[in-house]
């Protein structure tokens, strides 16, 4: 190059030369300068290297563009588990105009020193642990397009400087924790396409009115905000309005007439969950668009038009628990894209009819709690997607056709509470059948003995009908959790394990039926005395050989793995810290003794407390590594678990693993667990301090269902995982281990440990797959606890009873009810809020899945204790207590 430069004519070539090579180094160096900042445990940045031979250009995220020679216009690190700081040295690249680092742990606050890229279009640090304020200089990023500061901890109100961003099209500040009134600024972005400030439940603030100025605006994104008032007349405005999500608010009052036939371009409208009034929103189909349309959970009133037969793509329609009436509208079984209609609890009358067919995606009908009269249609039975019709609570009449159940998916049907005659038909097609529910109706016959043949059937009411004969002995074959089929007029033998594993209300009113511990003993029951006591002692003489294969395989096993570890040379040990913890592997396993740990330990290992050179204790929980998870696999588990931010959820503080070992580090909580609170002699808390520890524990497992995202499961939740902290309150622990350790380890492992345990919900037993219900079920027990002050598997003091028994049992007797009360709770008016609570418990602890309440809806019930249940009330009403399954 230098000879060249020699030649006139080449003068200016080679200056240019230069002056690109100059750039380009300059630029290489500002991308090393940033990486200096960046912890890397995967190493996902190891090609940024001078010496990799790789120009800078190709280096992992980065893209360039020719201005004419080649510039860094964007750097992409999404997802890379990176941490550290954010330097300004990144500013140092001219063209940068995009910058997108979500999804890492980067816990700063709003790295400021970012407006100084000129070009910076485009910030994305989402899904973080961006803490802090959000400062009134966030004005100095004037150039921006696109913010998105989602999913950190960003506290405190929005600055009303925010509105110098006139230039934005997305602003996305959702999942934090901001608070106070939203400023009047919004209509400043006449550019803005997308608006989230949903799930910042801190905030209390009117919805603000000059949203309806953004002309271009497509997204908003409001639900869950704690939004109060009015929905504004000028959202009329916003015509090009795609997205409208005003959910789970506290807005009132009646919504704008014309915003249906206004937002011609809606897909998707969702006001749920609020308190808002007035009629169906007319004119919604009229831009033919619109998919998902959800009102739920209103005061809204009067009937709903036929002309939402006009919503050709509507797939998804709710308008449960509102005030509805009138004729349903038939147009809208005839839309061919509709899979779920909930429109239960309202006041709907009128017939089905077998214009039902034509939704062939049909997959979900509610319709419980109406006025619907007629038969239920056979075009149903066409309808080959169908997996749940549930119509109970209405004034249905006539057979049920014998086609009704030919979907080949069909789960659930309840039909309950109607006026049904005639016989039940055969339902050898429902292969699939989870629940059926017949209860209250006039049926007649016999049983089907063909509901035996139905392999996953677990949920069967028949009671209050007229159904004679005997039952089949088959069905005690099934797995039937709940098998009711009382005040009929059946006959004959019951079949032996059916009566039990059944409460004996189950067969009262069937003077016929025979069996031991019913009223009637069979005639043939006396001389089989003797037979039978030779088949209980050979069963016992096999069980008790059993048990002993089993203690001898254990030992063995015990001491091959104790023989086998010592030979064993330390593994190495990995360390993933999420808060700067001055704390090494060795003073992890040298602090963790007998004089630390902390009780006797559950089935995934002891807790141990270690003092850290702060003085600060954290808690250590050592996990057996089962093998199953790679390094990588499990680093980005825990990290998932670790980013959660809930005042009811234990922080993970870090992490250390080898191959032989997982210590999860926690926070440390002073009061230790509920389990060991109740279970002190001088146990005396205060129902207002019981019942905010019962509120926290039913909002830190909302969070987990509903509000993390990924939605998680506890899958473990017994009052000794849950800890309290100097004012008591609760924080969720031992959530989600089977991340951790992996589905098969967890599942191994919680079905030897808790087979038994009156915390799993019933269908535990049956069913492999965890639901929320499961963990509802938990929680109502939990809930017991409190209420009643005893320890839910102490076995002695509850009768060999577990606690839910113990509570029903009580329940059904004379003022037994408020002798489940912790006496030490002597208050009236505390007492009377026991008993709400305890309505919520029983229902949360029903033998039915699907008659339990979601947690979100038992935190709006504890929130608001005088406000009436999230179910009907149950106390003092076996008959409704046995309709709920409780």
């Amino acid at each position: 190059m230098a000879t060249l430069c020699k030649y006139p004519f080449l003068l200016s070539l080679c200056f240019t030369f230069i002056m690109f090579s100059s750039a380009s180094t300059q630029e290489a160096d500002a991308l090393l300068n940033f990486k200096a900042f960046i912890d890397d445990p995967n190493h996902s940045l190891s090609s940024w290297s001078n010496n990799s031979g790789v120009h800078h250009c190709n280096w992992t995220g980065i893209t360039c563009i020719p201005t004419p020679s080649l510039y860094v216009s964007s750097i992409d690190l999404q997802s890379l588990n990176l941490s550290g700081e954010i330097p300004s040295s990144i500013c140092d690249l001219p063209y940068l105009s995009h910058l997108n680092l979500a999804d890492n742990l980067f816990n700063q606050p709003i790295p400021l020193h970012l407006s100084e890229c000129s070009s910076l279009e485009t910030l994305n640090l989402s899904k973080n642990l961006i803490w802090g304020t959000i400062p009134d200089q966030i004005s100095q990023f004037d150039a921006l397009k696109v913010l998105d500061l989602s999913k950190n901890h960003i506290e405190g109100k929005i600055p009303e400087s925010i509105g110098s961003l006139v230039h934005l099209q997305v602003l996305n500040l959702g999942s934090n924790l901001l608070s106070g009134t939203v400023p009047f600024v919004f209509g400043n972005f006449a550019e803005l396409v997308v608006l989230d400030l949903s799930q910042n439940a801190y905030l209390a603030s009117a919805v603000p009115t000059d949203i309806g100025k953004l002309e271009k605006l497509e997204q908003l994104f409001l639900q869950r905000s704690g939004f109060l008032g009015e929905i504004p007349e000028s959202f009329v405005g916003l015509s090009n309005l795609i997205t409208l999500d005003l959910s789970q608010n506290n807005l009132t009052g009646k919504l704008p007439q014309t915003l249906g036939s206004s937002l011609k371009n809606l897909v998707s409208f969702d006001v749920s969950e609020n308190k808002l009034l007035g009629s169906f929103p007319s004119g919604i189909c009229d831009g033919k668009g619109l998919k998902f349309l959800s009102l739920h959970t209103n005061f809204f009133n009067g009937s709903i038009p036929e002309s939402i037969s006009k919503c050709l793509n509507l797939e998804i329609f709710q308008v449960q628990n509102n005030g509805f009436s009138g004729d349903f509208p038939n147009g809208l079984w005839s839309i061919p894209k509709v899979m779920l209609v909930r429109a239960e609890n309202n006041r709907f009358s009128g017939e089905l009819l077998d214009s039902i067919s034509k939704a062939a995606q049909l997959e979900q009908v509610q319709i419980d709690n109406n006025s619907f009269t007629g038969k239920i249609p056979q075009g149903l039975g066409l309808v080959k997607s169908l997996y749940r019709f549930s119509a109970s609570l209405n004034g249905f009449s006539g057979e049920i056709p014998p086609n009704f159940c030919d979907s080949p998916v069909m789960s659930i049907i309840n039909l309950s509470h109607n006026t049904l005659s005639g016989q039940i038909p055969e339902l050898r097609k429902c292969r699939k059948l989870v629940s059926l529910s017949l209860a209250d109706n006039s049926l007649t016959g016999e049983i089907p003995p063909s509901l035996a043949d139905l392999p996953v059937l677990t949920y069967l009411d028949l009671s209050h009908n007229q159904l004679s004969g005997s039952i089949a002995p088959g069905l005690q074959n099934l797995k039937l959790a709940l098998f009711n089929v009382s005040f009929n007029q059946l006959s004959g033998r019951v079949p032996s394990s059916l009566i039990s594993g059944l409460p004996a209300s189950f067969l009262e009113g069937n003077p016929g039926l025979c069996g031991p511990g019913l009223p009637n003993p069979c005639s043939d029951e006396h001389p089989k005395h003797h037979s039978s006591g030779l088949t209980t002692l050979t069963c016992a003489l096999i069980s008790i050989a059993f048990a002993m294969a089993m203690v001898i395989v254990a030992a063995g096993v015990f001491v091959f793995h104790r023989f086998s570890k010592r030979k064993s040379q330390p593994g190495v040990w990995r360390s993933v810290f999420f808060y700067p913890l001055r704390l090494t592997e060795h003073d992890l396993v040298m602090g963790m003794d007998e004089k630390s740990a902390l009780g006797n330990g559950g089935p995934f290992g002891r807790v141990y407390t270690i003092s850290l050179p702060s003085g600060e204790l954290v808690a250590i929980k050592k996990l057996v590594n089962f093998g199953t998870q790679p390094s990588k696999a499990l680093k980005a588990q825990v990290k998932v678990l670790a980013k959660m931010r809930h005042k009811n959820i234990v922080k993970i503080l870090g992490f250390c693993h080898s191959d032989e070992s997982i210590f999860l580090i926690f926070e440390f909580l002073q009061k230790g667990s509920l389990g060991d609170l109740i279970c002190r002699p001088d146990f005396e808390l205060q129902w207002s301090a019981r019942l905010r520890i019962a509120t926290g524990v039913a909002q830190g497992l909302a969070y987990l269902h509903k509000g993390y995202v990924p939605h998680l499961l506890h899958r473990n939740l017994k009052s000794t995982n849950i800890l309290l902290d100097a004012d008591y309150e609760p924080k969720l622990t031992d959530f989600a281990i089977d991340r951790i350790v992996g589905e098969a380890p967890f599942l191994s492992t919680i079905t030897s440990e808790f087979a038994h345990s009156c915390y799993n919900a019933p269908e535990c037993r049956y069913s492999k797959k965890a639901t929320e219900q499961m963990d509802v079920y938990s929680f109502g027990v939990v809930l017991l606890e409190l209420i009643t002050g005893r320890q839910a598997e102490d076995i002695e003091s509850l009768d060999s009873l577990d606690i839910v028994k113990w509570v029903r049992r009580k329940v059904n007797i004379t003022n037994g009810a408020l002798q489940i009360l912790d006496p030490k709770i002597s208050s009236s008016s505390s007492q009377k809020e026991m008993l709400r609570a305890l309505e919520i418990a029983l229902h949360c602890t029903a033998v039915m899945p699907e008659k339990r309440p979601s947690m979100i809806e038992v935190v709006k019930t504890l929130e608001s204790p005088n406000s009436g249940s999230c179910v009907p009330s149950t106390l003092g009403s076996e008959e409704q207590m046995q309709s709920v399954g409780v």
